[in-house]
């Protein structure tokens, strides 16, 4: 009997009644393919092995003597694996020898040869029965009922007895027993990825397009346990499926949520005095707390990313840093607070900062983002200025790398009054005129200013933060003073430069943002 596809000598020995039964006597590395097994009732008239074929004897000769050693030989010529004796004693130290210098592998059992013959066989034929076993017990341990993540990965893990887990989009582990980051290829198709000790099977639960995986389910197979890799995808894929229905309904809960969570901070934004009683009942519904001190906060996001869909990993980045807040989806982003029942101090502001700062640099390594916190505000109006003043500095983070794209609206000054300023009608079309003898040089004369004056004239810094040479800094400096016609040195002169810079680089990476996003709306 042959298979097209072989699975490993140390595989078959895994299965349980190999595993229970069989010892290896002689013959080397396990590590080899197995194509089929064939049954010989004793060593004579043995048929022709097929390469990578297992022979399995139901007798042997008594005594056993040269006719074992001529066997092993004839195995050998016919590039057999190994061979199966019904013995559970050792071979004498001649045949062994001759199976570790032939590469025969030879193993003995005590049990029904034939038994272990038929297992394997329904192994290597037919690897779908144990398949479909595993996965009507799969669809029995789903059930009809919404799982989420963490549901999930129990009953996945007590039907197939392995770890598994369920990963996000990016394969970091969101719920289950596989505590690695694993980076799945882009495709959204079943995956396999090597380990040490075995294999990573991964199936996607995609997106509505079908396009990204919004969900990996995971599970570890052991190389002793490969025989079930088939099962286990099939498994996987019924799993994912289940995931997938959950995720569907949870973002209609989602985006009801989202809409509401709008409308009510709608409201709170135009507050100026005390809140109506309609609007404080819909906030404690929600579990917002209006009066205390609020601290705002804003991330910003590409147009390609989904917010609703990303709002739990969000705030689950905060959660992990300590940093418990109200979070509200916007179109480019989330807008959120922390509300304390007393007025911070400077030293307790700090420090929830720098909580903010961490849990912001955890998402920048799973999608671009660019983060601004506000000011302590009293009271229920004080949301929305605080908010005001966290999207003031969002704004400005935006356009610095430097800071890792995060600022706190205390380490901005002057510069928060001057964005201020740029919300003006006539403030843009005066600060392109400004900078209008810049563009269209060689050497992205506005982008040199604006850091040049970021980093306070220092050349060195400039080059570092551009990634040029310093003397090619102080040639575009020189350049640029030129055609601008004015002193560096000049307060005034560096002030409105300064704002001019800021803003229309700014208004710049809106508009590259803006025509990405139509073109990745047009792609197929």
């Amino acid at each position: 009997m042959t298979r097209t596809g072989a699975v490993q000598l140390s595989g078959l020995l895994a299965h349980p009644r190999w595993r229970a039964s069989v010892t290896v006597l002689a013959g080397g590395t396990l590590d080899r393919p197995v194509t089929g097994v064939i049954a010989a009732s004793g060593v004579e008239g043995v048929p022709e092995v097929s390469p990578g074929g297992l022979l399995a004897l139901t007798s042997l000769p008594e005594p056993v003597d040269w006719r074992l050693d001529a066997l092993l030989r004839r195995l050998a010529d016919q590039s057999a694996t190994g061979v199966l004796l019904p013995v559970a004693a050792g071979l004498s130290r001649t045949t062994a020898r001759l199976a570790d210098r032939l590469s025969i592998v030879v193993m003995g059992t005590a049990d029904e040869v034939l038994g272990l013959v038929l297992d394997a066989r329904s192994l290597f034929a037919a690897p779908d029965i144990e398949a479909a076993a595993l996965a009507c017990r799969v669809v029995r341990a789903m059930g009809p009922q919404l799982l989420d993540p963490e549901a999930l990965a129990q009953r996945l893990r007590a039907v197939t007895d392995l770890p598994v887990a369920v990963l996000d989009g990016a394969g970091v582990q969101v719920a289950g027993d596989i505590e690695a980051t694993v980076q799945p290829h882009p495709t959204c198709a079943r995956q396999r990825l090597p380990l040490p000790d075995g294999e990573l099977l991964l199936a996607p639960t995609p997106d509505v397009a079908g396009r990204r995986a919004e969900y990996w389910v995971a599970a570890r197979v052991t190389k002793d346990a490969a025989w079930r890799s088939v099962a286990i995808s099939e498994a996987l894929d019924i799993a994912a499926l289940s995931l997938q229905r959950w995720v569907l309904a949870h973002r209609l809960v989602v985006e009801r949520d989202a809409r509401h969570h709008t409308s009510l901070l709608g409201e709170l934004l135009h507050l100026t005095t005390e809140p109506q009683i309609g609007t404080r009942r819909r906030a404690a519904d929600l579990g917002w707390r209006l009066d205390g001190w609020h601290i705002g906060l804003r991330i910003g996001v590409p147009p390609d990313v989904d917010v609703l869909g990303r709002t739990t990993e969000v705030a689950a980045a905060l959660h992990e840093e300590g940093v418990e807040c109200i979070l509200v989806e916007n179109s480019d982003g989330w807008s959120g607070w922390v509300t304390l029942p007393m007025e911070p101090t400077a030293v307790r502001v700090r420090q929830l900062s720098a909580e903010i700062r961490r849990a912001h640099l955890r998402l920048r390594q799973r999608m671009d983002t660019h983060m601004g916190v506000g000011r302590p505000e009293a009271g229920p109006p004080g949301i929305a200025r605080t908010l005001a003043e966290a999207d003031d500095a969002a704004r400005l983070a935006a356009g610095r790398p430097e800071t890792g794209r995060f600022l706190h609206v205390d380490s901005l000054g002057v510069a928060q009054l001057l964005l201020g300023w740029g919300r003006t009608e006539t403030f843009m079309p005066a600060a392109r005129a400004l900078l209008a003898p810049l563009r269209n040089q060689p050497g992205d004369l506005i982008r040199t200013l604006g850091t040049y004056l970021d980093c306070e004239s220092s050349l060195s810094e400039t080059a570092a933060v551009l990634g040029v040479h310093r003397n090619t800094v102080a040639t575009r400096v020189t350049r640029l003073k030129e055609l601008l016609g004015v002193d560096l040195h000049g307060r005034d002169e560096r002030l409105a430069l300064h704002l001019a810079c800021r803003a229309v680089l700014l208004d710049q990476q809106k508009h590259n943002s803006a025509d990405e996003a139509g073109r990745n709306r047009g792609r197929p």
